[in-house]
């Protein structure tokens, strides 16, 4: 058994209610923002007077709650700014991820604990010691570092921490910092500083050389990154002294999140636990490859990333498995932790893993079928098929957690079956 007295922590992205609900009790961390002034504008982010909420959920879960306020900041957004800070020490927030040196002015008059943003682009260990000097907990580094250069500024640091992304999509451009979307839009409104990329890098394009006359890419996805996977690597990473790992995934679904949270957190565990083993990476990479991903990368970690890092074949995911709406709850019966539902596709069979998501609740749950009754029979071991609206039929199952009324349930299936 490994010493874990200082144990690396594993941070999850949230995109809503459904994803925090999702990775309790998995995760050391999560991080998400509000409303505004945070790098993912288009994910749902939560209101600002819940706040409050989040952070209680989280610390009862003991889980450290982050607030993403990492955006450029411009003159007249800091009484905005000013307000969502004072609500984050009304909430006690664990920290703030910012990156903008007005921001950490007014971040440091409030009393706060700060992580500086990649965003900042740390690549060297002058500037890790300069925000050091400034009083940041933490340094999330710049992703374009090799494991060598992160190992070597790491070094350099008397007591603040550094994080690393370990999983999930990689832009192009320098951590981030780039203008392509804002003038493809011609306008800063989309720009990837602000929060609202809209990812022009992932289309296929034509480009021309001039001076020699050539077309060099004719409708390839030449500047599509693969997705960052470091599943494989955790041990060289924790022993590279890395104090946490971030999950990329503000922007995708509760199942990808919570499925990429668990397999990171097994990985984590079992090296402290001396149980890491090629047949556990083997069933890591399998699940992670079901849900959403553009194929994957080590990105900066071992050398500049090669052109195979490239996913000039596809837009957007990859994966062979679909999510697939099989049903909805029509009823759930506390007393007996069993719900009523509607199956209206597909079949269920006894050890299907099935996920039951709210669309106007806050539900999230992955279940295994364990019990399967249609009217008084039980035992059962699978459903009819239903490949028709007059099929549909009404089972009851047994749920670890309660459901609400109209809930969807979901599969994910093979599509090369």
């Amino acid at each position: 058994m490994k010493d874990d007295s200082r144990k690396v922590e594993l941070m999850a992205p949230l995109k809503n209610y459904k994803s925090l609900n999702a990775v309790l009790g998995k995760t050391d961390a999560v991080y998400f923002g509000v409303e505004s002034l945070n790098m993912r504008m288009y994910s749902d982010n939560f209101k600002l007077g819940e706040l409050k909420s989040i952070v209680r959920t989280c610390h009862d879960n003991n889980t450290h709650a982050y607030l993403t306020t990492n955006i450029i900041i411009y003159e007249n957004e800091f009484p905005f700014l000013d307000k969502v800070l004072d609500k984050a020490v009304e909430a006690e927030i664990d920290a703030v991820i910012i990156h903008d040196i007005g921001a950490i002015q007014l971040v440091k008059e409030k009393g706060l604990n700060f992580h500086i943003s990649t965003q900042a682009n740390i690549s060297n260990s002058r500037t890790a010691i300069f925000y050091e000097s400034l009083g940041a907990k933490r340094l999330i580094l710049a992703r374009e570092l090799s494991l060598h250069q992160i190992e070597d500024i790491k070094k350099e640091l008397s007591k603040t921490e550094i994080e690393t992304f370990v999983h999930g999509a990689q832009c192009t451009s320098i951590s981030g910092r780039c203008y392509f979307s804002a003038e493809i839009c011609q306008s800063q409104d989309y720009s990837a500083n602000r929060g609202k990329c809209i990812q022009p890098c992932r289309r296929k394009w034509r480009v021309y050389d001039d001076q020699n006359n050539e077309l060099l890419y004719d409708g390839v996805f030449f500047i599509n990154s693969k997705d960052l996977c470091m599943i494989e690597h955790i041990p060289k990473l924790i022993e590279a002294k890395i104090d946490a790992f971030k999950i990329e995934g503000r922007m995708r679904d509760p199942i990808y999140i919570e499925e990429t949270t668990s397999c990171y957190r097994e990985a984590i565990d079992a090296y402290y636990e001396n149980t890491f083993t090629q047949d556990k990476i083997k069933d890591w990479l399998k699940r992670l490859n079901k849900v959403y991903n553009r194929g994957f990368s080590t990105g900066f970690y071992f050398g500049l990333p090669k052109g195979s890092e490239i996913q000039r074949e596809f837009d957007g995911n990859i994966s062979n498995y679909k999510k697939i709406e099989i049903g909805k709850v029509l009823n759930y019966f506390s007393e007996k932790m069993a719900a009523k539902i509607l199956l209206t596709s597909g079949q269920i069979k006894l050890k299907d893993e099935i996920y039951i998501i709210g669309t106007h609740t806050d539900t999230y749950l992955k279940q295994q079928v364990n019990s399967i009754q249609i009217k008084q029979k039980k035992n059962l071991t699978e459903t009819p098929f239903i490949s028709s609206k007059k099929d549909r039929i009404a089972i009851g199952i047994i749920v670890d957690k309660p459901v609400k009324k109209n809930d969807k349930i979901f599969k994910l299936e093979s599509l090369e079956n």
